[in-house]
């Protein structure tokens, strides 16, 4: 739990690229484990049927971080409860983000970026594989934070709203500034790690390496469920990354095995529920609705982010430009 400068910028950052290399050179692009299987961790078949919510609680150090891809969505929990939800961008259809689990090392503030070897480094005009770019530079695209998954993937500041609920990335999962801090502080919190308030203000305000070692490391699940049952609703979100998961045969499967009566349901009628959920937008029917054979006109077509979050990130980021003046 100990936090410490950056005092060999240089040093971490060649064995951390020495690694890339060794590991498999273009790992970053190209080599990923695909644990489709597993459930998003908002799914009724996980929860019991409904999310309990709680404040953070300093000292509980029981905290894990979880990601759908296609519902955009990043989530801190502390016991089991969702402490808070954060809208997100993720990986490319050509560099997609890591499925399965992945673990969360450290908090860093103002990182140093190293270019992976893969094949969009080595096509850009402006970098080169394995230079070291520090936060000084205006080329590093990591913003104000990031927080290491392990084989270079990572989350890190978004680039501004447009990235929420898009494809923008080379694997990792962008998220707001406002938001970052905000998650990153509720870590220290709950961790109860040694870092100081004026730390923070100077990493902030700075351009000054800061990291926060996570010891134990913090679980992440990424998960690719674009049909789920929450808290008594199917949601089907749209298959982004185009893996063939919004079938009809998988959409009984996922009703019958949670618990939903689906013999009313005929193949034309899920399709056309499937139809619903394209581009950036999600069909969401009750489980009440579906067993009483209004499936398709007692269901929603909605954004997959709600307006809401989008306009929560939009107005941080103005309020971040009012307060930089």
């Amino acid at each position: 739990m100990k936090t410490t400068p950056k005092k060999n910028i240089i040093t971490a950052g060649l064995a951390a690229f020495l690694f890339f290399v060794f590991a498999n050179g273009d790992a970053w692009a190209q080599s990923y484990v695909q644990d489709m299987k597993r459930q998003s961790a908002r799914s009724d078949k996980l929860t019991g049927g409904a999310i309990e919510k709680t404040a953070p609680a300093p000292g509980d150090g029981n905290v894990k971080i979880t990601v759908n891809v296609p519902s955009f969505q990043m989530t801190l929990w502390q016991n089991g409860k969702e402490v808070k939800t954060y809208p997100i961008g993720v990986g490319l259809k050509d560099y997609p983000i890591y499925v399965g689990m992945r673990e969360a090392s450290a908090v860093i503030w103002n990182p140093v970026w190293i270019p992976p070897d893969s094949d969009w480094v080595h096509v850009s005009k402006t970098v080169k594989a394995g230079e070291i770019i520090l936060p000084t530079d205006a080329r590093n695209p990591l913003g104000k934070m990031k927080i290491p998954l392990g084989y270079g993937y990572l989350i890190h500041q978004a680039k501004g709203a447009g990235d929420l609920g898009s494809l923008v990335s080379h694997g990792c999962v962008r998220v707001m500034q406002a938001d970052l801090y905000d998650l990153a502080d509720k870590i220290i919190a709950a961790r109860e790690l040694d870092v100081t308030k004026e730390q923070i203000v100077e990493a902030r305000g700075t351009k000054k390496t800061f990291v926060a070692e996570l010891e134990p490391i913090i679980p992440v699940e990424i998960t690719y469920d674009t049909l789920v049952v929450e808290a008594g609703k199917l949601r089907i979100y749209p298959d982004v990354y185009e893996r063939k998961t919004n079938t009809a045969e998988n959409l009984r499967a996922e009703l019958k095995t949670s618990g939903v009566e689906v013999a009313n349901l005929d193949d034309a009628t899920l399709n056309k529920m499937l139809a619903r959920a394209a581009g950036k937008k999600q069909f969401v029917v009750s489980v009440k609705n579906i067993e009483a054979g209004r499936a398709l006109i007692g269901g929603q077509t909605l954004a997959v982010l709600a307006s809401g979050a989008l306009e929560r990130a939009a107005k941080n980021v103005v309020k971040k430009r009012k307060i930089s003046r």
